[in-house]
């Protein structure tokens, strides 16, 4: 027989997995949509009351990059405005990487037409208004800088957690149960110095003066930590000094009454399977969209300058051509790795090595493990366990603890007669 349980580091029920940035990302596309609404809008009125073609062409292509954009915003909406619905078994955390899938392709399409038609022209040159293109091409290079610009303001932080880490020197965020509170840990280190941060569900929050953490560092040193109101949370009066790597033992006093539990912290290991694991696909894909025009319109600005200097036509053509390629490298990265995540392929077999090596530790053994994307910064994980002693599901959640990129996680135990290899009752 077995012995199942799932395990919700965050509130049973809860399946929101959503990244840290979303609300930021979310509202900084849609800032990025407006200016190249309005440029578009612009261009086509300014390009009608002067009668220039290439300006009303321009401010029509401005549609298509504010078009592909909207995709991005409108997947940060949905996926906000339904994350807390229970008919998606895992949450929402993938329409980005859905919006991401569907963006490559129109990346892939974009190519397709601007490689057509740059090889059209290397065989059929056409006329250029130098005078005219130029210009255009300087003013959407800089709406994508712009643009650029925006969008990096919600995406500052390429390795998010999903939680409040930076720099990614411990496990990050753990829940734990304490005193009846569901307490949040963390080494919180964005832009400040190091130092325990403890978050709670509202109304729950414990005081600062009943709440210590003493760390133990491999070689036997100790550390009390005291703590104090941070206004929200508390917060450590004391810096947490490097490594990060460290057993926490929480003491939670309370109406005479002292509760204990212990959390391990660990060193992250900065791989790319890690990072990716945490990348916002959606806000990728837009970036990408604004790169690969700030790119076309570098390439334009260059081919059509050296061509009017020298009266090399060809130099318009080989340029859209060279761009073309370039979209077409990111398109295809971008469908690899969000095609990869839609279709549950394990997104960082580091983290399931860890998982395995946790749970065997002590002599058991993974039977099944699978580990699969919910969204940035979250993984879920399903294992299956086999041991002869008489362990329990909750057992193996305290091991797994350890992992704050584990956000739902479900454990099977199987439990075994040592002699016989007869499967006995679960304890």
């Amino acid at each position: 027989m077995t012995d199942a349980e799932t395990i919700y580091p965050f509130p049973p029920h809860q399946h929101v997995f959503l990244g840290k940035d979303h609300d930021r990302a979310e509202r900084r596309t849609w800032a990025v949509i407006i200016l190249c609404s309005v440029m578009m809008i612009a261009e086509i009125i300014g390009g009608a009351l002067f009668g220039s073609l290439a300006l009303i062409a321009d401010g029509l292509h401005m549609s298509t990059h504010a078009g592909a954009l909207l995709l991005a915003a409108l997947a940060y909406t949905y996926a906000r405005k339904y994350a807390n619905d229970p008919n998606f078994s895992f949450g929402t955390g993938k329409f980005g990487d859905l919006a991401g899938y569907s963006s490559a392709i129109v990346l892939a399409m974009i190519a397709l037409l601007i490689g057509y038609e740059a090889v059209s022209r290397l065989l059929n040159p056409v006329t250029i208004s130098f005078n005219e293109a130029i210009p255009i091409a300087v003013l959407g290079l800089v709406v994508n800088v712009a643009s650029a610009w925006l969008l990096s303001g919600g995406h500052h932080h390429g390795h998010s957690h999903g939680h409040s880490h930076a720099h990614g020197h411990g496990d990050g965020a753990r829940r734990v149960a304490l005193g009846g509170r569901m307490l949040e840990i963390d080494v919180y280190e964005d832009n400040v110095p190091p130092r325990f941060r403890v978050t709670a569900d509202p109304g729950m929050s414990p005081e600062a003066r009943d709440l210590t953490i003493e760390t133990i560092r491999p070689d036997g040193r100790r550390q009390l930590f005291a703590f104090e109101d941070g206004g929200g949370y508390l917060q450590s009066r004391d810096e947490i000094p490097e490594p990060h790597a460290f057993l926490a033992r929480v003491c939670l006093a309370q109406q005479g009454r002292q509760q204990e539990c212990e959390l391990e912290f660990e060193e992250h290991e900065h791989d790319a399977a890690h990072g990716a694991h945490h990348r916002d696909n959606n806000m990728r894909a837009a970036v990408i969209h604004v790169m690969a025009d700030a790119a076309v319109s570098v390439l334009v600005i260059v081919g059509l300058v050296t061509a009017r200097a020298f009266g090399w036509l060809w130099m318009d053509p080989l340029a859209g051509l060279i761009g073309a390629l370039v979209i077409a490298n990111w398109s295809f990265g971008l469908l690899r790795d969000t095609g990869s995540i839609l279709l549950d392929r394990t997104p960082d077999p580091g983290m399931a090595e860890k998982v395995r090596t946790t749970i065997e530790s002590e002599g058991d053994q993974v039977t099944d493990l699978h580990l699969w994307r919910l969204g940035p910064g979250h993984l879920g994980a399903i294992v299956a366990v086999a041991t002869s002693g008489a362990n329990g599901a909750a057992h193996y959640r305290q091991k797994l603890a350890k992992f704050a990129d584990l956000s739902h996680v479900t454990v099977e135990v199987q439990h075994s007669r040592p002699a016989t290899g007869q499967v006995s009752p679960a304890a």
